[in-house]
């Protein structure tokens, strides 16, 4: 039997965190297009990585279920890294809370039921949930500890009170970061640790899709004017993600960590504030 991670997002950012922390482990790559499961699956196996692809789909508790069962195959479940999701520019109010919200919440809970001890996770918010207005302590804990069958019912997140696409993935975001923390509690009874992380403009396909999009010249003008000054990379991201799955980062749970180049910073405080 192996130590198994779970790399949920078929993307370079998942790619890059399992590259980083999944060697010598059975890695079981899911996402809602076998196609790219499967390549990403290949690239890490000509790599030398022990790897499988699935067809699995966020949104749905079965789906994330039968992964796990097929995970447990194979040995402990040591390692979660969930970085699926949709953007603003690829789908609905409705499809972005129902796998970037719901979808995250169930995975965190149905993972968290099997973790072994000493296990760890990490999932991949965004720096747009920090440029929202902040909620009341009374949402925020909806948010964060509301059943997760119950979530997409909540009032604040019916799509009549969502404004667009973009208020619907910050939600999403803001939802992740409570979750992460309500789960940490949970994880912790069985001695794991749960954490997120909040990147920036990272150069993976999905962002191309962002610079081309709609919001193209949001964007471009989002990491020319962060103090980075440019966008970065899936690696930076897994740099995170190895101190928090290591144990360097034995005492940090529960708690999201922002890797954006200081665009939130410039967004608060500098030449990205909109009413400057």
């Amino acid at each position: 039997m192996q130590n198994v991670m779970l790399l949920v997002g078929a993307g370079q950012i998942g790619m890059a965190i399992a590259r980083r922390m999944g060697y010598g482990m059975k890695i079981i790559i899911g996402d809602k297009s076998l196609k790219n499961a499967e390549e990403i699956a290949a690239t890490m196996k000509n790599a030398g990585f022990d790897t499988l692809a699935l067809e699995m789909d966020l949104s749905s508790r079965e789906s994330i279920q039968n992964m796990i069962a097929v995970a447990m195959k194979y040995g402990d479940i040591t390692m979660l890294v969930n970085a699926a999701g949709v953007s603003p520019s690829q789908a609905s109010i409705e499809t972005i809370l129902k796998v970037d919200l719901y979808g995250t919440a169930v995975l965190l809970e149905e993972v968290g039921k099997v973790i072994v001890k000493g296990g760890v996770g990490v999932t991949i918010s965004s720096q747009s949930g920090k440029r929202m207005p902040q909620l009341t302590p009374k949402e925020d804990a909806l948010l964060a500890c509301t059943p997760t069958e119950e979530l997409l019912s909540l009032e604040m997140l019916q799509p009549k009170n969502i404004k667009d696409t973009l208020h619907a993935y910050q939600l999403a975001k803001r939802c992740n970061e409570k979750r992460v923390m309500f789960e940490s509690v949970r994880w912790g009874e069985k001695g794991a640790r749960i954490n997120s992380i909040s990147p920036g403009i990272i150069v993976t396909p999905l962002a191309q899709d962002e610079f081309n999009g709609p919001r193209g010249d949001f964007y471009k003008n989002m990491f020319a004017k962060c103090p980075a000054g440019r966008p970065g990379t899936a690696d930076e991201v897994a740099n995170v993600a190895e101190l928090l799955m290591s144990n360097k980062g034995a005492f940090i749970t529960g708690t999201d960590f922002m890797c954006d180049g200081g665009a939130t910073a410039s967004y608060y405080y500098g030449p990205l504030n909109p009413n400057n």
